[in-house]
C-alpha cells in the first residue's frame, strides 16, 4: 500500500476511504503506531496548517476530523492491547448551560488525530462532574468550551471547584469558543487559551510537555 494515499484521504476528508486504507495496511502487516505518527498526525497538522491559513473553513476541518476519527478505529484496540503511550490525557467538555458542541467535538478530534486520549463529557457539564473526570481519569490537561458570552462565568467557576478539591496544581487549563478571549483566559487564571481547533492541537502539547 502507498501509506502517502492514507494522509491524502484525511486531508481531502473522505472517511471510508481512509478506514479503508488503515484495514489494509493492518492486513499487510504495518505497525498501529508507525501509521498514526508517520501518516495520520502530520495529516491533522497540515489540516490545523491549512485552517490556520486560510486555505481551509470549518466545513474541510471537520471533514478531515471525521477522517481521522474512521480511521483511528481499527487502531485503538491494538494500541491498548500493547500499552502503547497517548500524547496525554484529556478532559473536555462545554460549559453548564450551553449546548452547543460543534467547536468541542472538533477539537477533540483533532486531539485524538494528534495522539492524545480524549475523555469527552459532552455538553451542559457542571463543574463538580469536570472535578470528578479529572480526579477518576488522572487526566492532567481540561479543555473547557464556551458559545455563549453568559455561559463564560462557568469558566471562572470551574477554576474555583478545581481550587477547592485541591487538585489546581496538577491540572493545565485551556479554554476556548467564540466569545472567549487571551484577556478572558488571562482574568479567570487559565494556563492557555486557543482561538481556534488547529491551535487547541498546538497548546495541548505545550502543556503537555511535548
Amino acid at each position: 500500500m502507498e501509506f502517502a494515499k492514507l494522509r491524502d484521504a484525511i486531508l481531502e476528508g473522505d472517511d471510508k476511504l481512509a478506514l479503508g486504507l488503515v484495514r489494509e495496511a493492518l492486513g499487510e502487516g504495518a505497525d498501529a503506531a508507525e501509521l498514526i505518527s508517520r501518516w495520520m498526525i502530520p495529516a491533522m497538522d497540515e489540516a490545523g496548517r491549512r485552517f490556520q491559513a486560510q486555505e481551509y473553513f470549518i466545513p474541510e476541518l471537520m471533514l478531515a476530523a471525521r477522517a481521522i476519527k474512521a480511521a483511528l478505529e481499527p487502531l485503538r484496540p491494538l494500541l491498548a492491547a500493547r500499552g502503547a503511550p497517548a500524547a496525554g490525557r484529556v478532559v473536555i467538555g462545554t460549559v453548564q448551560g450551553d449546548l452547543h458542541d460543534i467547536g468541542k467535538n472538533l477539537v477533540a478530534s483533532m486531539l485524538e488525530g494528534a495522539g492524545f486520549e480524549v475523555i469527552d463529557l459532552g455538553t451542559d457539564v457542571p463543574s463538580g462532574r469536570f472535578v470528578e473526570a479529572l480526579e477518576k481519569s488522572g487526566a492532567r490537561i481540561l479543555a473547557l468550551s464556551a458559545l455563549l458570552s453568559v455561559t463564560m462565568p462557568e469558566m471562572k467557576k470551574i477554576m474555583d471547584a478545581l481550587v477547592s478539591a485541591g487538585i489546581r496544581e496538577r491540572i493545565r487549563v485551556m479554554v476556548g469558543g467564540a466569545p472567549v478571549t487571551q484577556a478572558y483566559a488571562d482574568q479567570i487564571g487559565a494556563d492557555a487559551y486557543g482561538d481556534n481547533a488547529g491551535a487547541a492541537v498546538t497548546v495541548a502539547r505545550r502543556l503537555a510537555g511535548r
